[in-house]
C-alpha cells in the first residue's frame, strides 16, 4: 500500500525526515459510514488524510435539499478551507459514505508545521493553487459540458464514487435530478 504521506505531501521541497516530522503530527482516526467530520455552522479545526473509504461535502439548499458539493477519495484531503484557515463557519457538512480510516491533523499543529518547514510552505502555497484550478475547472465544466460528459469525467477519474455514493448524491453533485442521471446510465449502458 502506497504511503499515504508521501502521497498526500508529495514536494520535492518535503525531505524523508520532513515527512516523518509531519506524519507524527498526525492522528489515525476511524469513522463510521453515515458520520459527520464536521457540521454546517461549526468552524473547522482539523483537516484529515483519507486513507481508506468516502466522504462527501454537502449543503443545503434554500429548500433544504441536500446538495452535494465534493466526494473526497482515498489518499485525498478532506478540507473545508474557509472554515479551517479563516477561522469562520462551515456552510458545508462533511460526512462519511463508507467506513473510513483517516489521518487528522489540528489546525495547530498544521501551523506549526507550516511556519518550521519551508517545503511545507511550498508544498500548501501548490496545494492551494491545484485546488483553485480544479474548482475553476469544474465551475467551468458545469456550464460548458453536458450531464452525460460530466457523468462520464466523473466514472473515467473517480469510479469508486460511482460504486459507493448513492445515485441521488451523485445527481446534485453534477447538477443533475437523478431522474436525468437514471437515463444518462440506461444510455451509456446500451452503448
Amino acid at each position: 500500500m502506497q504511503d499515504i504521506f508521501k502521497e498526500v505531501y508529495q514536494h520535492f521541497l518535503l525531505s524523508e525526515a520532513d515527512i516523518e516530522n509531519i506524519k507524527s503530527c498526525h492522528e489515525k482516526v476511524s469513522f463510521k459510514k453515515g458520520e459527520f467530520l464536521l457540521k454546517e455552522d461549526e468552524i473547522a479545526d482539523e483537516y484529515y488524510l483519507l486513507e481508506k473509504g468516502l466522504v462527501r461535502a454537502f449543503v443545503l439548499d434554500f429548500d433544504n435539499n441536500e446538495i452535494t458539493t465534493e466526494f473526497f477519495c482515498e489518499n485525498e484531503i478532506v478540507i473545508v478551507p474557509s472554515s479551517l484557515f479563516q477561522r469562520m463557519a462551515s456552510k458545508e457538512n462533511l460526512q462519511t459514505l463508507t467506513d473510513c480510516t483517516l489521518w487528522k491533523i489540528d489546525f495547530g499543529k498544521f501551523q506549526e508545521l507550516f511556519h518550521s518547514i519551508e517545503g511545507m510552505r511550498e508544498w500548501g502555497r501548490a496545494w492551494f493553487t491545484f485546488q483553485l484550478f480544479t474548482m475553476k475547472q469544474r465551475s467551468l465544466e458545469m456550464i460548458t459540458e453536458t450531464a452525460k460528459n460530466r457523468y462520464l469525467k466523473l466514472m473515467k477519474d473517480k469510479p469508486e464514487i460511482l460504486l459507493n455514493a448513492p445515485l441521488k448524491q451523485i445527481a446534485t453533485f453534477l447538477g443533475i435530478t437523478d431522474t436525468s442521471l437514471s437515463r444518462i446510465r440506461k444510455e451509456i449502458m446500451h452503448n
